[in-house]
């Protein structure tokens, strides 16, 4: 019987009541990590991929690119939009207690006003969001593609798991907005392509 292997990097995530890793603070923007063997805990994805890169050079992840830092930073300004109307007011659904607590505080305090602000009963807000963003998400996706399977071709980087990581944010918060942005061309395929790196090891 093959024995217990402890992981080397624990992910750290808000307290989720699906019991599973699913926060864009997580997947995307701000984790925070334990790399067990040299007990250094890490905050911030660009450190993080950097520090992981180093210590874990094979296979290589290329980190930045003149086309990934162009998606990165359209996406997070197109996608970004409709995800803080879609995603942000429904995570509430699927935290613990204790972590829509922290979690309403503090993207209220960044925010401005409520949660539920962002959304409306006839779902006016939402839509309209998503149509002003459709033909720039189109155009980000479009950009994906240029290469494939990957963004960079035939092997992944730091902005497929970029792009991978907020799709898996959304699907795990809300099904119906994982499938209205894979409607767009690039979306679903970077995603599906990076579904063998998301698996959970050991």
């Amino acid at each position: 019987m093959p024995s217990h292997i402890e992981p080397e990097v624990v992910l750290y995530d808000l307290a989720c009541t699906k019991n599973v890793c699913f926060s864009p603070t997580v997947w995307r923007i701000l984790p925070a990590i334990q790399h067990v063997p040299t007990n250094t805990y890490m905050m911030d994805s660009t450190p993080i991929a950097y520090f992981l890169e180093s210590t874990y050079p094979d296979p290589p992840v290329p980190l930045t690119s003149e086309l990934g830092r162009e998606i990165e930073s359209k996406a997070r300004a197109v996608v970004g939009m409709a995800f803080r109307t879609s995603v942000m007011p429904r995570e509430m659904d699927i935290l613990s207690p204790r972590a829509q607590e922290y979690f309403r505080r503090t993207r209220e305090a960044a925010l401005g006003h409520r949660l539920e602000d962002l959304l409306d009963a006839d779902g006016e807000k939402e839509e309209q969001a998503w149509v002003a963003s459709g033909d720039s998400m189109r155009a980000v996706g479009e950009l994906m593609l240029t290469h494939g399977p990957f963004v960079l071709g035939s092997r992944p980087s730091y902005t497929d798991f970029f792009i991978a990581g907020s799709l898996q944010a959304a699907k795990m918060v809300h099904e119906d907005v994982f499938r209205r942005i894979t409607k767009y061309p690039g979306y679903a395929e970077v995603y599906e392509a990076c579904l063998p790196y998301m698996e959970k090891k050991g």
